[in-house]
Order: C-alpha cells, then sequence, then structure tokens
C-alpha cells in the first residue's frame, strides 16, 4: 500500500544514520533525526491535547527547510491536510481560502506570527500580505505550533517545536488505510471569484513519487538538489538526499553539494548558465520543469552539462507528473512542443477541440467541495504522434483566431526558438477592438548572432501560411510572472500592443 508518509519513514527506518536533507546553510539531518521530528510533530498535534482530526486543515506558513519538511510530514501523518499560506495573496482572496478550509491547527515560524501580528504594517511595506494567524476564521478556534524562538505575535499557549522535539514519542504507527487520507490542499487560481483547491491524498503523492522514480532512478548515496516538493519526496523515500538550494547561485550549490540530481526551471537555469556556463561532473541527471523548456535553454543546459541526462517533466497541479522527455527528444521535434510518452499507468485522451484529458493514479483526489476527479482537462491543446508520445500544441486560451484561420502558438515556437541566434520566442494575437481579428506578433529574444532578415527568410519553411506573423518584435526579454517565472503573455501583448 502507497502512503507518502509511510513512504518517507520506511526510508528513515532501513538508514538511520544515512543523511536525508541538506538544508540552505549546508547543515545535515540524518534520516533518524527526520523519523523522531515527523513522529514529534504527530504526537503533538493528536491524542487529547492535539485534537487533530482526518482531514482537518492545517495553515502552515514555515519557511523553506527541514524543519517546514519534517512539520508537514508530521501534521500529515497526524491526519491533518496542509493550507499552505501564501503571501502575496489579496485579504480577501485569502480569507475566501481560509473560510473554506477552515483549519484546527496553525503551524508557522515565529517569525511569520510577528509579521502577521504586531508587526503587519511593516509587513505590508515590504509587499507581505499574511491572514491574522492568531485568529485565521473569526469564530473557529484553532490550536497552534510555533518553529524558532518566542516571537510577539505567538499566542499564549502555542506549543512550541524545540519543546515538541524534546518529548520522547512512541514511533510513528498511522492508521492503516491512510492512502485516501487528504494531505494537502493547493490553490490553482483566484484572484477573483470562489476559491478552487485541489486535494492530493497521501495516496496520490505517493503514486505521483513512485511515477517519477520509475522514469529518474533514485537510490541511497545520490543528492537531489532542489526546492520542489514532488522531486525532494521522491528522493526521501529512496533513502536518497534531499539538498535544499540557499544563497549560493545555483553552478556552486550544485558543486558544494556534489549533487547528483539537480532541478531548475527553465529560464531561472538559463539566467545561470550564462553567469557560469558549466556544471559540475558529478552531476547525472539535470530536471527541468513548471515551465516549457525552450530550444535555445536545452542547448545551453547540454553544453553546460555534457555528460547528464537532461529531463523536461511535465505535470499540473491536479497530477504530478504525466510525462517526461529528454533534452535530445525535445530539440528534433519541429512541430510543436515534445512532452513525453505518458508515465505508466497515466491514461490520455484528445478531446474534439484538441484538448489533452488526463487520468492516473497520481491524480488528486478532486477539487475542495466538489465530486471526486475521473479525469482532468489540462488547458492544453495536444496531439499524440506516431510513438505515442504527447506534443505540446499551445494552451487552449492562448489560439490566436485571423481571417477565420486558428492559430496555435505551441505549435510553431520551439521551432522558432531553435532558429541560430534566438533566444526565446512566442506568438501572441493582438485583437484589433474595431474587427475583432486578431494582429499575429511573433516576439524574439535575441542571442548572439540574431540575424532579422535570416529569421524573416526561415518563417515560412517552419510556419504554415495562414499562421505568419503580421509583424516581428525583438524585445529585451520576455515579461514573467508567477514563483515559476511563466511567460505572461497579458502583459507581452500590452507591450507589443504599446509598439504598434
Amino acid at each position: 500500500m502507497k502512503d507518502v508518509v509511510g513512504g518517507v519513514l520506511e526510508a528513515a527506518a532501513r538508514s538511520p544514520l544515512a543523511v536525508a536533507m541538506i538544508d540552505g546553510r549546508g547543515r545535515e539531518l540524518t534520516y533518524g533525526a527526520l523519523r523522531r521530528h515527523v513522529e514529534a510533530a504527530a504526537a503533538a498535534m493528536t491524542g487529547s491535547r492535539g485534537g487533530l482530526r482526518p482531514g482537518d486543515g492545517v495553515l502552515f506558513a514555515v519557511r523553506p527547510g527541514p524543519d517546514a519538511v519534517t512539520l508537514a510530514l508530521g501534521a500529515v501523518a497526524a491526519g491533518g491536510m496542509l493550507v499552505l499560506a501564501d503571501p502575496g495573496l489579496a485579504p480577501d482572496v485569502a480569507a475566501g481560502r481560509l473560510a473554506l478550509t477552515r483549519p484546527s491547527w496553525v503551524v508557522a515560524d515565529s517569525l511569520v506570527y510577528a509579521l502577521s501580528g504586531p508587526l503587519r504594517r511593516l509587513a505590508r511595506r515590504r509587499g507581505l500580505s499574511l491572514p491574522h494567524l492568531r485568529d485565521p476564521v473569526p469564530g473557529s478556534p484553532v490550536r497552534h505550533l510555533y518553529a524558532g524562538p518566542w516571537l510577539p505575535g505567538v499566542p499564549r499557549g502555542a506549543v512550541s517545536l524545540r519543546a515538541v522535539r524534546r518529548r520522547a514519542v512512541s514511533p510513528y504507527g498511522g492508521p492503516p488505510e491512510a492512502t485516501d487520507q487528504p494531505a494537502v490542499v493547493a490553490f490553482t487560481s483566484g484572484t477573483t471569484g470562489r476559491p478552487r483547491g485541489v486535494v492530493h491524498t497521501r495516496g496520490s503523492l505517493a503514486e505521483g513519487a513512485s511515477l517519477f522514480r520509475q522514469v529518474i532512478p533514485l537510490g541511497p548515496g545520490d543528492v537531489v538538489h532542489t526546492d520542489q516538493l514532488m522531486v525532494g519526496l521522491p528522493a526521501l523515500m529512496a533513502g536518497a538526499t534531499w539538498s535544499l538550494p540557499g544563497p549560493l547561485p545555483f553552478a556552486e550549490e550544485v558543486a558544494a553539494r556534489r549533487a547528483t540530481h539537480a532541478f531548475c526551471v527553465p529560464v531561472r537555469l538559463d539566467a545561470e548558465l550564462r553567469r557560469t556556463p558549466a556544471l559540475p561532473p558529478t552531476l547525472r541527471c539535470l530536471l527541468l520543469g513548471t515551465a516549457p523548456s525552450p530550444p535555445a535553454v536545452l542547448r545551453r543546459a547540454r553544453a553546460a552539462a555534457p555528460d547528464a541526462e537532461i529531463w523536461s517533466v511535465y505535470a499540473m497541479t491536479e497530477a504530478l507528473p504525466i510525462a517526461i522527455a529528454s533534452a535530445e527528444e525535445k530539440l528534433a521535434c519541429r512541430e510543436g512542443d515534445l512532452l513525453g510518452a505518458p508515465l505508466p499507468g497515466v491514461a490520455v485522451r484528445i478531446a474534439e477541440d484538441g484538448e489533452l484529458h488526463v487520468s492516473g493514479p497520481q491524480l488528486a483526489l478532486g477539487y475542495l467541495g466538489e465530486a471526486p476527479l475521473g479525469e482532468v482537462a489540462t488547458g492544453d491543446l495536444a496531439r499524440i504522434d506516431g510513438q505515442g508520445r504527447l506534443v505540446l500544441l499551445g494552451r487552449k486560451k492562448d489560439m490566436i483566431l485571423r481571417d477565420g484561420v486558428n492559430i496555435y502558438p505551441g505549435l510553431y515556437e520551439p521551432a522558432i526558438g531553435a532558429l541560430p541566434g534566438v533566444a526565446e520566442a512566442a506568438v501572441v494575437g493582438i485583437e484589433d477592438p474595431e474587427t475583432g481579428d486578431e494582429e499575429v506578433v511573433l516576439a524574439v529574444v535575441a542571442d548572439e548572432g540574431f540575424d532579422a532578415a535570416r529569421l524573416r527568410k526561415e518563417l515560412p519553411r517552419i510556419m504554415d501560411a495562414g499562421a505568419l506573423p503580421d509583424r516581428v518584435a525583438v524585445v529585451e526579454g520576455f515579461p514573467r510572472a508567477g514563483r515559476t517565472d511563466k511567460l505572461d503573455r497579458a502583459s507581452l501583448r500590452d507591450l507589443l500592443r504599446q509598439g504598434r
């Protein structure tokens, strides 16, 4: 039976003296200590004093690091469902999410308590908007557990993490049927309107980790450098070492930790490799994800790590992961963005309008307060090639309509981005307010050796005649949005509209 908490603790029982985690400052935590910390947190939140019941919400605001991982696993082991506090939310949106989840526990850094209480004005001046952690849902009582030294703002009666870890606790047993227990709710969108939270269970997270490890083998002795939970969890379940990023540049930290595996967002890797064009020889596997991997970035990654395997992971919040493709496969694909073959057990279908639908063992339980999911619509337009691999044609909402012809940007952008002298390429439509038709604009970020005349000459070879751009705009860089620095097409349209 697959359970994410049980999988991590079983790995800890096998090798208690091995290093489980390295924090951002280079400090190590063994598997034995990790297990004790998880069990201590679970014990503090259950029993007559804790009162946490299976499925109860746990508002979570602990800075990334070993404390965050052990507390999160402990809360889930105790039966809790993690609700992540997002400091970038508008107050009414945060209130809507909390009203929907109604947490019974708050687990947070003492500094975050201070920033949400007595230092609230200072936090707002720094761009942080936090719910009032002492009373996140007025009228609903909550218990509190804090990490770090006591600070003003920590509620009276809050449980100290340091005190919890000093207590002797019995080994974690866990409920025998824990796979269907909600483990985390991740809100996918909603600056306006009704909040919608994706609920993953202990089982769906474990299945996702298992799928990942079928393609990316991991084991004791491997060092996995990442800040991504869905890469770090498979590492822990395999008995490898999870290395968390710190303040040093990516390549420098990968070398210092002697990492064998590393994960990076493509646009961030590109910036890093422009400064440091080589990665250390210990690196056997470089993973890219959370955003498309442009050909120029893949080429730069290949040059930086010629002996490493380079993989691009395709996933969505509701299904982690879906497919994985190598850099060589992606660079060889000239019509669309190759995502790879669906992972074992993952079922896909293409709807009549071309949208990709996905189901499988790693699928989330559903949306909070809604019926369970059988499959999920990805919002991506795709096709299945002759080898059974998924090829991305673009986002459904990004389709351009000109002269009655549907134009899918993702069908052409990878091939344009692979041309010499092109760092990145994006095709966007700018609506004419009078006719409703769209002007097709190709925006490019120039790289060394860029030649505008050569680009225009190459476009008819790459693009269908009905998709050729009305104009080409060279920009210094693409606007980005979100924690993963995805291309912000709306902002790019505004930028190009100004230059019309």
